[in-house]
């Protein structure tokens, strides 16, 4: 069954992204990705996410500047951010200021990513 909630995936990770790709689209959800964060704006205002997974290491560029960003604009900041990172401290989060929603820690158990994405997805 389709429940046309849209996420945005954004992560430097070929591998990490194609798994939630497959793993959210196997549970009805229209998925988009990105590579990296350059374009994150525009995707955004064109796509329309629902909810975004936002890698906190992205090449260049550190996804907790992205998440602040987006908190900051009048357009996005109701818009849930679920941060994705390999450390396991909740303080990568609050280091950067960034007001994620939530966070999840790789590698991450596939009923949490749909747990945690399900729960933002319908509020």
């Amino acid at each position: 069954m389709e429940n046309h909630k849209k996420i945005l995936i954004v992560d430097d990770d070929d591998d990490i992204r194609d798994i939630i790709h497959l793993i959210l689209q196997g549970e009805g959800y229209e998925v988009s990705e990105l590579a990296d964060g350059h374009s994150v704006n525009s995707t955004v205002d064109d796509f329309h996410p629902d909810v975004i997974l936002l890698d906190v290491m992205l090449g260049d560029m550190d996804g907790r500047d992205i998440c602040r960003e987006l908190k900051l604009a009048p357009d996005t900041e109701g818009i849930p951010i679920i941060m994705v990172s390999a450390s396991h401290k909740q303080e990568v989060l609050k280091d950067g200021g960034c007001r994620a929603n939530d966070y999840l820690a790789k590698p991450f158990d596939i009923d949490d990513l749909i747990q945690k994405v399900g729960f933002y997805a319908a509020a």
